[in-house]
């Protein structure tokens, strides 16, 4: 049953240097097929590993997050489609997914609209001007991802009942803030375990610290697959 989730747990490279993204990579070997990149390690040369992990048979979920003018997110996108990975981020605005969609068009790049970061809670979007609670705009942003026909979302599982309501059954709900039962939150503040995230309707699970921070990082991801294959 764990080899039908192999495909749905993303691992967070969330790691300082190339030299210990591949330390991860080689000790988790053939039990994870798909790698999370993001800002740390694209600032320490992520972007050409990225393209060696695609090539060597592994997915890849670039998650950059852009935003900018219409035009510079379709030019990023125009690039970063030729790269081979199968994944993408960018805030879900909706003119800049409309932009990022027409970019990718006829290439195999999956974009993902993030909603709310699973670090941000009421207090946090109020403070940043948003007059609305995390929930309310988590459907908000769904909504707009499918009407701009993105491939997915992002959001914090505890909304992914609710977003595959909202996106239907063929979109990705992709599920950071994934904390194996009995493990610290850390600095999420919107955590859900494998079982619930999957039975929620999440399509993938992104996991960085339980399984990066093991002492035997094979046997966490191991057993995070388990816990994801209960689920069923």
């Amino acid at each position: 049953m764990a080899a039908e989730m192999r495909d749905r747990l993303i691992v967070g490279l969330d790691v300082p240097t190339l030299a210990e993204a591949e330390k991860v990579v080689h000790e988790l070997g053939d039990t994870v097929s798909f790698y999370k990149i993001g800002y740390q390690l694209v600032f320490a040369g992520g972007l050409a590993f990225a393209q060696e992990l695609a090539q060597s048979g592994k997915n890849v979920f670039l998650d950059m997050k852009l935003l900018d003018i219409d035009n510079t997110v379709a030019k990023g996108v125009e690039n970063i489609a030729k790269m081979g990975v199968s994944m993408l981020t960018l805030h879900a605005y909706p003119k800049a997914m409309r932009a990022a969609v027409a970019a990718a068009e006829g290439s195999n790049l999956c974009l993902l609209g993030v909603t709310v970061l699973t670090s941000m809670d009421e207090q946090d979007l109020i403070e940043a001007g948003y007059n609305t609670d995390p929930k309310s705009l988590v459907l908000k942003r769904a909504a707009q991802a499918r009407d701009a026909g993105m491939g997915g979302v992002v959001c914090s599982a505890a909304e992914a009942a609710l977003i595959r309501h909202t996106v239907g059954p063929d979109l990705a709900v992709v599920t950071p803030g994934i904390r194996p039962t009995g493990a610290d939150a850390g600095d999420q503040k919107r955590v859900v375990t494998p079982v619930d995230a999957i039975r929620a309707g999440a399509s993938h699970l992104v996991v960085a610290r339980p399984i990066v921070g093991a002492a035997d990082r094979k046997a966490a991801a191991e057993a995070i697959l388990a816990e994801m294959s209960s689920a069923l």
